[in-house]
């Protein structure tokens, strides 16, 4: 495992503090708050400690308040239900006494049912495409000085987009995105770690689904966007250090809110994950810009 691949998974490894209570550390990516993604994944393996011999298939979360880097981050776990089949947990996350975020975690005992799957959409070999992180780099000339260590900063999760958007000259386009990724480096085969990966790496460039059709990304200074909530459904086992097929689209965007829906699919063509999510996306007030 590459050491910034095993710092993100200590990153998620969160220290008891208490009965059904526990502290995560928080990371700086360069961002002014913290990144939605890691309280989802520090959530979801909250909860996931106070439950034995049943995964998590689906978490339910809103994001309340922004995180700040500097501080850790307080979870409490409540044991709403344990029936025959599923556990229910709520998860509540805090910083400085105020909650940051708040979800529900649903787990279920393995068993079997009746199957059936959408297809794999087509997409380009991902050996044919440059990470995220390379196309960064070539655009470093060009990206302003604040913003060149966050944007080519090395990066535990490899992510290759397809047909990527220039950050600093967008487009129109269709609201449709398709991103390979995986973790770097070998990890452990832990079902419950492999599952708040992905629950982390979701939230890269989502909510920009919704912004394709409008010329903007999150670079541009008269923009407010963030991440409003997030949902994600684990349908079966899949590993993160091997590469997965992150396909996004957005039906809607209305009333400063735009929608996203993604599917994730391993290399084999398994449909392993789905998300939601709803985000803030607006232009500022000229006072503000």
């Amino acid at each position: 495992m590459l050491d910034i691949t095993r710092a993100l998974v200590e990153l998620l490894d969160l220290a008891p503090v208490g009965d059904d209570h526990f502290q995560g550390e928080s990371e700086d990516l360069g961002f002014p708050n913290v990144f939605g993604g890691q309280v989802l994944g520090q959530g979801l393996m909250a909860a996931s400690r106070t439950v034995e011999h049943r995964l998590p298939h689906s978490m339910h979360a809103y994001f309340l308040r922004p995180g700040n880097h500097r501080f850790p981050i307080d979870y409490e776990v409540q044991r709403v239900r344990d029936g025959g089949t599923f556990s229910v947990r709520r998860v509540i996350a805090r910083q400085e006494g105020k909650e940051i975020l708040t979800g529900s975690v649903s787990f279920q005992v393995e068993e079997d049912g009746f199957e059936h799957q959408i297809d794999m959409p087509p997409a380009p070999s991902v050996n044919d495409l440059t990470s995220e992180q390379e196309y960064s780099e070539m655009l470093r000339p060009y990206i302003p000085e604040a913003l060149q260590k966050t944007l080519t900063r090395e990066r535990p999760i490899e992510i290759r987009p397809v047909d990527p958007v220039n950050p600093l000259k967008p487009e129109p386009r269709s609201p449709h995105k398709q991103s390979w990724l995986r973790a770097q480096g070998k990890l452990p085969d832990d079902p419950v770690l492999h599952r708040c990966l992905l629950a982390y790496a979701s939230d890269f460039s989502f909510l920009g689904t919704s912004l394709h059709p409008h010329s903007v990304t999150f670079m541009n200074r008269d923009m407010q966007v963030a991440s409003l909530d997030h949902a994600i459904w684990f349908h079966q086992n899949f590993r993160m250090d091997d590469w997965l097929l992150y396909d996004m689209d957005s039906p809607s965007a209305f009333g400063g809110r735009g929608f996203n829906r993604g599917n994730v699919f391993s290399r084999d063509g398994r449909l392993v994950a789905s998300t939601t999510q709803e985000a803030l996306i607006r232009r500022k007030p000229k006072s503000e810009k």
